[in-house]
Order: structure tokens, then C-alpha cells, then sequence
């Protein structure tokens, strides 16, 4: 998100599955890991084979959770051009090169939350793809402890 004291994402989080669910009906894409975090968020998804257009995936989510939100009378501020300033104009890809590659991918997004300070163990994260982990026996329900995790994870920030 543009404003990173917003909370937009997690306050209106039914908005954003239901901006998530319309553009994957669209256009396919499968999520194999995410976090909603107040104000950003981070996924691993697959397109379809031939289809790289993650940009236009990720434009249409964005227009549709702000259109659903500014429709719903929600507060958005602006930036100085009078645009909606809730998301950042770019994104960051990565493509996945291996199976130690995404595991650290999926380990540094279910453990986003512990690194912002938002709660102590990636299990108390209520918005994490990791709750779906656990129930399929890939990770423990105490992956990440109170708060330790060790490695790089090759990260540009958030």
C-alpha cells in the first residue's frame, strides 16, 4: 500500500478475497502461499502456462478492492495527483526457481507478521495462507516459535 499507516487491507479483508476471487475468475492464477498485513501483502501464484501477465492480475485486484472500497463510503486519501493512494504503484517478482526457493519464499511470507511486530508467532496471524499449512500437515502448528527464524530471505524490503 502507498500509506503505510493504513489498515485498509485488514480492515476491509472480505473486500480483498472478494477482489482476489473476481480476478481469479477472470483471469486464472493459483495462490500458493499469502499474508495480508495492514498495509501490504505478499503472495506466491502461479499463472497458467504461456501466461506471465502478473501486472495486469495485480491491477485488476488493486481496482477492484478500491472501487469496492470507495463504493462502501470507506475513507481513502489521495496522493497530490487526486489519485487513490492505497496501493504502490509497483510490485516486486520473483520467480521461484526451485523447491528450496519456495519453501524460503513461503517461510519469509508466513513469518511476515513476527518481523513487522504484529504478533509473536506466525500462528497468531489471523490472515496467512499458513493456517492452511498446518491443517495439511506441511507445517507444525508451532512453525516459526515466538518469534525465531533464522535465514535470508533475499528480501528488497517490504
Amino acid at each position: 500500500m502507498d500509506d503505510r499507516r493504513s489498515s485498509a487491507l485488514v480492515d476491509h479483508v472480505g473486500e480483498l478475497r472478494d477482489a482476489f476471487r473476481v480476478a481469479r475468475t477472470e483471469r486464472a492464477f493459483t495462490i500458493h502461499a499469502i499474508v495480508v498485513l495492514p498495509d501490504h501483502l505478499h503472495v506466491i501464484m502461479t499463472l497458467p502456462d504461456a501466461d506471465s501477465d502478473f501486472s495486469g492480475r495485480w491491477r485488476r485486484i488493486k481496482s477492484l478492492f478500491t472501487h469496492r472500497l470507495a463504493a462502501s463510503g470507506a475513507p481513502i486519501s489521495r496522493n497530490h495527483r487526486g489519485e487513490f493512494a492505497l496501493w504502490q504503484r509497483r510490485f516486486w517478482e520473483h520467480t521461484i526457481r526451485d523447491d528450496a526457493d519456495f519453501e524460503r519464499c513461503a517461510d519469509y511470507i508466513h513469518f511476515n507478521p513476527v518481523k513487522h511486530g504484529l504478533v509473536p508467532s506466525p500462528s497468531d496471524w489471523r490472515y496467512s495462507s499458513l493456517h492452511r499449512y498446518v491443517r495439511a500437515g506441511l507445517l507444525p502448528s508451532d512453525w516459526g516459535g515466538a518469534g525465531q527464524m533464522d535465514g535470508n530471505f533475499g528480501e528488497r524490503g517490504d
